[in-house]
């Protein structure tokens, strides 16, 4: 039998080394090879860093990242630290790539290097079937699209999920995300984790919106392709608040009848990714968090019940998809967070999360799914079991 498990602890205990002695008092697992951390971007990160590394078994690799709020099957929480013991049937290769500001593509290719390396083998030598990454990136770069194309250069099959670093603060000037690797806490990097297993995996994603039908087109963009000047031929904004039935100042993301409500996504054979605009500009243009080709064709989604599709997707899609569940990794779009605490739904799509199987995460500055960027969406990497 081939299987994953994932136990985990979580705590909010100020003191680092308080703090790591509560959560591996609480975890269960025997002889783990990879434990994942989760912490609030509130918290000293060296110090717990430090603290965990030196009380984990010395053959028990640490990774992980600050948060925009810690997510266990208890929850979604703020201002605590999450710790998820992995073990079972598998090899972990870990990857780190610098510099992601100033060459992406390089540092996806440099972790994706780093991780086959630890793996003994070479990136187009990766089985596509037994073989998975994941992904966290320094979310505040804005350079998942880039980092992607380095990441997958050598292995364009590789399946992908994740998300990216982030923190509490909503100054767009003061945010800052760190990444832990074993005894390094780093900003302005990738890191790649490959993991090669014969137990049941699954990369998957769950947004709330369902598709319209309805379609616009990206005719105009900036050169820097994340701005829409104009669509189906008009003035972004004016054209989407008119499409909406609304004015343009209740566009922006997170307003109750914006973009939050109606956002777009690129249709993929049957897939529907969620690329939502973000906000209106003063010159009339619309900012997306993802990059654009003017010519694109957009499909406008209609906002779902919540709490109702998480749930159905922690009991009936996931299940599904991967056999006897037993692990989950969640990446989990802050926006989604906002919105939900916004409009009431917040306390209903927490309780969700003890529909999942044993599970670890969260909240994401934008998510990574099967090589793309997207946003508004949970994205997981399950593991579970089977009779090989």
């Amino acid at each position: 039998m081939a299987t994953v498990r994932l136990d985990a602890a979580r705590t909010s205990e100020g003191d680092a080394a308080r703090a790591a002695e509560e959560l591996l008092s609480k975890l269960d697992a025997s002889a783990p090879k990879l434990a994942l951390l989760f912490a609030s971007s509130e918290r000293d990160q060296l110090a717990l860093n430090r603290a965990l590394r030196e009380r984990l078994p010395r053959q028990c690799r640490l990774l992980g990242a600050t948060t925009g709020g810690e997510i266990d099957n208890q929850g979604i929480h703020d201002g605590s630290v999450v710790l998820a013991a992995l073990s079972g049937d598998f090899d972990v290769g870990l990857g780190l790539g610098r510099d992601l500001a100033d060459d992406a593509v390089a540092a996806g290719a440099r972790a994706t290097l780093q991780a086959c390396d630890e793996l003994g083998v070479r990136a187009k030598d990766l089985n596509p079937k037994q073989a998975v990454g994941m992904v966290i990136d320094d979310g505040f770069r804005f350079k998942k699209e880039e980092l992607l194309l380095g990441v997958l250069h050598d292995n364009p099959e590789l399946t992908l999920v994740g998300g990216g670093a982030n923190c509490k603060q909503a100054d767009p000037n003061a945010q800052a995300a760190l990444l832990h690797l074993d005894g390094e806490v780093v900003t302005d990097a990738v890191l790649l984790a490959l993991f090669r297993t014969k137990a049941p995996w699954g990369a998957l994603r769950s947004h709330w919106y369902v598709p319209t039908g309805e379609l616009l087109r990206i005719t105009k963009t900036d050169d820097t392709c994340t701005r829409a000047l104009e669509i189906d031929g008009q003035p972004a904004a004016q054209r989407y608040a008119e499409i909406l039935g609304v004015g343009i100042d209740e566009l922006e993301f997170g307003k109750p009848n914006g973009f939050a409500r109606r956002p777009t996504a690129l249709k993929v054979g049957r897939e529907h990714f969620i690329r939502a605009p973000w906000k209106p500009l003063d010159d009339g243009s619309i900012l997306f968090a993802n990059l654009l080709e003017e010519g694109t064709e957009l499909e406008l989604m209609q906002l779902g019940d919540p709490a109702g599709t998480t749930a159905t997707f922690f009991e009936q899609e996931l299940p599904r998809r991967v056999a006897s569940p037993s692990a989950a990794l969640l990446f989990h779009c802050t926006a989604r967070d906002w919105y939900a605490r916004g409009t009431g739904h917040i306390d209903a799509l927490s309780r969700t999360f003890a529909k999942a199987p044993p599970a670890a995460g969260m909240n994401v500055f934008f998510e990574i799914y099967s090589g793309f960027q997207i946003n508004t969406t949970l994205t997981v990497l399950a593991f579970g079991q089977n009779d090989e």
